[in-house]
């Protein structure tokens, strides 16, 4: 890995967290294009937001996240050369100050196209989600980020909010041009407002989830600099015991969502369903358990990255919500 990051390419992917934000584009283009264009198009609704306009959307968005991952990692170099020594990027391969004007420069550009996307749908004030958005990264990471619950909440808010943002913007120009949007759409809304929220929850509680088990992972590093995170707080147990919770009940939940459906469709053995008992559910409680059982530095990553990648299994269900 060290090898690697001494190719300055490689190091400012690993900077900006190149994965993540694919994950982040991802995200808003898969429901944008699976979920809410396929509600709209069955209650009737016809999409007003352009393609280039929403890509710039997508585009505001990643850039604020890079901007948001280059100031954590500026911020914490101490903690990092004691948790992960071997991927520190920031004073070893990219010189402090060119970190922090990569930040001004992405943060900048994206409140900017922001606001220009705002201003074209013709509701200034969703910009406040760009400007929200840089503000919180920047407080999280200067200010939050070891401390108990608080960094951890403001994290999970902002992974959940990334889905939110393309109903929000299709709804706002919808409303912009049809001033009677509201009245004569309302099962439109609500049922996006609803599915949306079920993406977002999942994204919450489990991105909390994450947030503690990294926690748990980073201890060493965190309480050698100061910090108060739930491990160093409460008790490497106690946050085990926070984790399995939590993924316990987005489990339950996703249960929830298969009774529902069962109870709607009469069908028990439908693709819908076995993709969240399979795909999600199993995981879920594999890996709550996991972190339960859990000791060593290396297991608590290893449990992070398979919770990362049964996220994006759930942003795939947006596929099987599109076509089954």
């Amino acid at each position: 890995m060290d090898k690697l990051l001494s190719n300055k390419v490689l190091a400012f992917l690993k900077l900006v967290r190149l994965e993540n934000l694919i994950m982040i584009a991802l995200t808003q283009i898969l429901l944008r294009t699976f979920v809410i264009q396929k509600i709209m198009s069955e209650t009737g609704a016809a999409s007003e937001l352009n393609n280039s306009l929403f890509y710039l959307v997508v585009l505001s968005t990643v850039l604020i996240a890079a901007a948001g991952y280059i100031i954590n990692d500026y911020f914490d170099v101490k903690t990092d050369l004691i948790n992960h020594p071997d991927t520190v990027v920031v004073d070893r391969i990219i010189k402090r100050r060119w970190a922090i004007m990569l930040h001004i420069s992405f943060t900048f550009a994206g409140v900017v196209l922001g606001m220009y996307a705002a201003l074209k749908i013709g509701y200034l004030r969703l910009a406040i989600f760009h400007f929200s958005a840089a503000f919180l990264l920047w407080i999280y990471s200067t200010h939050l980020k070891k401390q108990l619950l608080i960094g951890n909440v403001v994290v999970s808010l902002l992974t959940a909010s990334v889905a939110f943002m393309p109903v929000v913007y299709e709804m706002g120009i919808m409303q912009k041009v049809h001033p009677d949007f509201i009245s004569t759409h309302r099962l439109t809304i609500l049922y996006s407002l609803k599915i949306t929220l079920l993406f977002s929850l999942f994204a919450f509680i489990t991105s909390m989830a994450r947030e503690i088990i990294k926690d748990i992972e980073d201890y060493k590093g965190d309480k050698a600099t100061g910090g108060l995170t739930m491990p160093i707080v409460w008790g490497i147990r106690a946050s085990q015991l926070n984790a399995f919770f939590l993924l316990s009940i987005t489990s339950l939940l996703l249960l929830f969502v298969v009774y529902n459906t069962i109870k709607a469709q009469h069908i028990f053995l439908s693709i819908n369903n076995i993709y969240i008992l399979v795909g999600l559910i199993t995981p879920l409680i594999s890996i709550a358990l996991f972190v339960l059982k859990a000791s060593h530095s290396k297991q608590f990553k290893r449990a992070s990255i398979l919770l990362k990648f049964v996220m994006f299994l759930g942003l795939c269900y947006s596929f099987i919500f599109y076509y089954c």
